[in-house]
């Protein structure tokens, strides 16, 4: 008996490590993934008090890309891709996100692998904001970028990257990592007296930001500033890939590849913040896209793989 091993074609497209736990392709439908949504526990069915409501933000769906000259523009390989479309809705960079301004999605799963010491997220995507006015548009979109939701045996902690496309309408088109600056307080971290996220978590709308980009959850990848294949008009999407590898045993990262440029992150650590009830052993990626402008701007996501393993190639050179 001879014994045959074969995967799906698309795998090669991606980079995994030993154990392949997620293989989403949108085409096959939205394979768990949902809007990051709050907790309504509250009396009445009440969210927990933030200084965002959560509830506003835009629903992820399967889209086949409609656009306004192009008909339908459909997914890298298929027809469906997953769309995080935000709201026609945008403060100015320095302020909270306002209600609406974000998309978000979400997959909820657990960590399996008690003998895994590296996981790690990969994707291809795109973006674009709806064409609705003339113009190129790009500089509506003000960030975007995936995380890693982790709660080991001993604290909570989200290790993830963000593009920084825009402040304010001008471009800066630079990488930032996930990592809370030192002497950050819980009350400049929630923006209210009781707020209830520890410092650390929920950085995609806890903490200061300021007009260079920068903010308190967030520090710039060194080497980061990348131009992205926007493309010459909105309706047009070029895909493209982007891999976060993370040790869970350190608790900091390994490694982060954008298209075709590969940064080295090893010695950067994840913020750690005290464990929540319920969730040990949780481990959620989530993907978003944040508008810059009164205008709905969006994320693509044509297929997502997470990973796992217990060793990490030593060198790994781009797709």
């Amino acid at each position: 008996m001879h014994k045959v091993i074969s995967f799906e074609r698309g795998l090669s497209r991606f980079k995994p490590l030993e154990n392949v736990v997620v293989y989403d392709d949108f085409d096959l439908g939205f394979n768990g993934w949902l809007d990051l949504t709050p907790n309504f526990v509250g009396p009445g069915f009440q969210q927990q008090s933030s200084r965002l409501d959560l509830g506003s933000w835009g629903p992820a769906q399967l889209s086949a890309a409609p656009m306004r000259f192009a008909a339908s523009h459909g997914s890298m390989e298929g027809t469906y891709s997953l769309k995080l479309p935000t709201r026609a809705a945008a403060g100015p960079y320095e302020q909270p996100p306002i209600a609406g301004s974000m998309s978000t999605a979400i997959k909820r799963l657990s960590l399996n692998d008690p003998d895994a010491r590296y996981v790690q997220l990969e994707a291809w995507y795109s973006y674009t904001p709806h064409q609705d006015r003339e113009g190129l548009g790009e500089e509506d979109i003000r960030a975007f970028g995936m995380w890693f939701d982790i709660q080991d045996g001993e604290h909570r902690w989200q290790p993830g990257v963000r593009y920084v496309n825009s402040v304010n309408g001008e471009l800066v088109k630079k990488w930032q990592y996930w990592q809370v600056s030192d002497g950050v307080t819980r009350e400049q971290w929630t923006g209210l007296e009781h707020g209830w996220e520890q410092v650390g978590i929920d950085a995609l709308w806890c903490g200061r930001r300021y007009g260079d980009g920068s903010a308190d959850g967030f520090q710039w990848i060194p080497g980061g500033a990348q131009q992205l294949v926007y493309n010459e008009s909105p309706d047009k999407l070029n895909w493209m890939y982007m891999r976060l590898t993370v040790d869970v045993v350190a608790r900091e990262y390994v490694e982060f590849q954008s298209v075709d440029k590969v940064f080295d992150l090893r010695g950067l650590k994840a913020t750690l913040s005290p464990k929540y009830a319920g969730i040990t052993q949780l481990i959620n990626p989530v993907f978003y896209i944040e508008a810059g402008a009164d205008r709905i701007v969006n994320m693509y996501i044509d297929s997502v793989v997470y990973s796992t393993g217990a060793t990490f190639p030593a060198k790994r050179g781009a797709v």
